[in-house]
Parts: structure tokens; sequence; C-alpha cells
């Protein structure tokens, strides 16, 4: 009832490797295909991050962005009998603040008939320290995707550097208002610092490098052919075209051409050496 040989008992052909060449062909051809989107995505992730010096620059400036948080907008300092406490809204005083509980206990500040004026109007320029944190986390994340659009995410960047440099100049001045309004006291100061500007100047370096970009031109430059094999997998995938009716090489240009004899002839010249061996 069942014949499990592996070849066929009329005409003797192996069923097994019957169409194998045949699967061979059509790997081929999807190799060729997905190597030309794979060498595409490739060329986008240089062109984004390592496709030029302005390129190399423009990372450089957002991690210093991030690093530019590490100088104090400013710092309030409490003095009251046993506690002497520094609260400095920058990212090192921070950390600092959530680690030494003095944060948690801004609320109680904030009740406080003694330190709730200098309490309040920290918390202004305080918010703009989280405004500028968030705003250099929305440029990073954009640079990391970056490759996927290099023009229309280059544009995101500007834009967010634009208004990043816009809130970090107005926390500074929120900061000096607040050191002009609230007189220090035996119990509390403050003390100016500059990591606003700090961090405006970076953002403004940020949106001149990636302006300097647009206009020099940021797009990769893909291989002849490349374009055109990515559209016949789309429509592969699509199943409006069958591998089988594609030609091997699917596309190919004359470079590539001269490329692939020569792999095959080094490849004829490595088989006869081998034989005389």
């Amino acid at each position: 009832m069942f014949d499990l040989k592996p070849n066929c008992k009329h005409c003797g052909v192996n069923i097994m490797y019957y169409t194998h060449e045949d699967g061979l062909i059509r790997d081929a051809k999807r190799t060729e295909l997905e190597s030309a989107v794979a060498r595409m995505v490739v060329a986008r992730v240089k062109a984004a991050f390592i496709g030029g010096k302005l390129q190399i620059v423009r990372m450089i400036a957002v991690f210093v962005s991030v690093a530019a948080l590490l100088v104090p907008f400013f710092t309030t300092h409490y003095t009251l009998p046993f506690f002497d406490e520094k609260l400095s809204i920058g990212l090192i005083g921070v950390i600092k603040g959530f680690m030494n509980g003095l944060i948690m206990k801004v609320p109680s500040f904030l009740g406080s008939r003694l330190l709730s004026a200098h309490t309040l109007a920290s918390a202004v320029p305080a918010g703009f320290f989280v405004l500028i944190a968030l705003f250099d986390v929305a440029v990073f994340a954009v640079l990391l995707l970056s490759f996927l659009n290099l023009t229309k995410t280059a544009k995101l960047m500007m834009r967010l550097c634009l208004i990043g440099a816009g809130v970090s100049v107005a926390g500074q001045i929120a900061a000096v208002i607040m050191k002009f309004t609230v007189k220090d006291a035996s119990f509390a100061s403050v003390s100016l610092g500059f990591g606003a500007l700090a961090a405006a100047a970076v953002f403004a370096g940020e949106y001149l490098i990636n302006k300097k970009l647009l206009a020099n031109g940021i797009e990769p430059t893909y291989r002849e052919n490349d374009i055109r094999r990515k559209e016949i997998l789309r429509q592969v995938r699509a199943g409006e075209v069958s591998l089988d009716d594609l030609p091997l090489p699917v596309l190919e240009s004359e470079e590539e051409r001269e490329e692939r004899m020569k792999s095959l002839e080094e490849a004829l010249k490595a088989e006869e050496e081998g034989k005389e061996l």
C-alpha cells in the first residue's frame, strides 16, 4: 500500500531531489531581493550616524545635551535646627535628593510657614528642568530612529531643539525671577546655576547642525537596482509576481556582472588547484 523508496520504480528518478535545483534557484532569487533591502537599511544607518562629520558631531551633541543636565539650574539651601540640606535642581542633585529623601519632604515644606515661600518659588524653574529633560529624551529617541527617514527626522529634531532652546531660556529667566523675588533668610537661601543656559546652547547647536545637514543633503546612496529589487520583493510577497517567473539574477548591473564573473573565475581556479593537489 505504501512505497517508501526514494527513487521512482518506473523511471528511477530520485523523488526527494527532483525539484531540489528549482528550490535552490528560487532561494537564490529571494536572497538577491532580500539582500538588496538589507543593504538599503545599512546605507540609511550609515548615512544617519556615520555618513559624514556633521552626523558624528550631531551624535556627540545629543549626548552633550544629556550631560548638560548635570549642571545645576539652581540650588536651595535649607538651614534649620538639626537639619541642613541642599536641594540642587540638576540631574545629580535630583538623584541625590531622591536617595536622601529630601524630595519626598517637599510636600511638608510647602505646608511649613517658614519654607513654603522658597519651596513654592522653586517649583516653577524645577518644572522647566523636567521639560528640558523630556525634550532631551525626545531628541535622543528621534536620533535613534533617524535611519527610518533621514530628512523627516532631521526636520523633527530641528523643531524639538528650537522649542527646547526656548524652554531652556524661559527656565533660566524663571530661576532669575525666583532669586530676586524670594529673599534669602537664615533658614533658606537660593543660589543660581547656569544649567538652563548650557542646555539652551546645546539645543541651538543641534538645531544648526541639522539645518546644515538638510542643506548639504543627507539621503543615502543606494547600489544600482536595489530600489527596484525592493519593489519586486514587495510584489512577490503580495503575490503579484512569482519567483518562478523572474530571471536569475533578477536584476544585474554591469558592475555586478563583472563581480559575479570574477567570483566564478576564482571558484573555478580554486577547484582546478584542488584537483591538481
